[in-house]
């Protein structure tokens, strides 16, 4: 099968990026408006952009109507009537539902917190707030957004933040800052509605080495 992108909707271009993507990380996002009123929602288009500064990045698409969902109305730059911050909490096994729950939709200003019975905890140097439940989080400053199709549905929304704290559950990280991967037990998101557990792990070397392994 080929498919040309352009002779598709968007919606069926959303189904095959979410469905042979796979797996993707899910940053579980805080933010807070300028009221301080605090919004939570999860964004499997998400990744480590690199580590000198130290970025992430995740991509909220527009709304059906071509408008802005909450978390980039706050983590805009406040020169753009946001905020300018957000957190990157870890999705983890424990409590997958109330992630999947705070993709809910939501007035503006009402609060995923209290609809997932999640614990909002204050960030040490951002304005919004962490979730308690979450083994790791990143405290962020939005660097950029580049919007690839302002105004439209389903366009786009590259927010850039780098980090600026760095939360990791006591017994997560070892002495030389190497990570418990069955502690953190992150979640991937598959397409549909279909997740992923990272328990099944192996370890390859980097390099020709993989091939020597693998007999070839």
């Amino acid at each position: 099968m080929e498919l040309d992108p352009a002779k598709l909707k968007y919606q069926d271009r959303y189904k095959l990026l979410i469905g042979l993507v796979t797996p993707r990380p899910i940053a579980f996002v805080s933010t807070c408006d300028a009221e301080g009123r605090p919004n939570l929602a999860p964004y499997s288009f998400f990744t480590a952009v690199g580590s000198n500064p130290m970025l992430l990045m995740f991509c909220p698409a527009n709304k059906e109507d071509g408008s802005e969902k909450d978390s980039l109305r706050n983590a805009k730059p406040a020169g753009e009537g946001g905020v300018g911050e957000f957190v990157v909490n870890v999705a983890s096994e424990s409590f997958i539902t109330q992630v999947a729950a705070a993709g809910e939709e939501l007035a503006f200003g009402q609060s995923e917190f209290e609809l997932t019975g999640l614990t909002p905890t204050p960030s040490s140097v951002v304005k919004p707030p962490r979730v308690l439940e979450s083994p790791a989080s990143f405290e962020c400053r939005t660097v950029r957004i580049v919007r690839t199709n302002p105004g439209e549905a389903g366009g786009g929304n590259i927010v850039l933040g780098e980090v600026v704290r760095v939360h990791a559950r006591d017994g997560l990280l070892n002495d030389r800052l190497h990570t418990d991967a069955g502690g953190l037990a992150s979640v991937g998101r598959m397409g549909g509605a279909s997740y992923c557990l990272t328990r099944d792990r192996f370890d390859l070397p980097r390099g020709k080495a993989a091939l020597d392994l693998g007999g070839a």
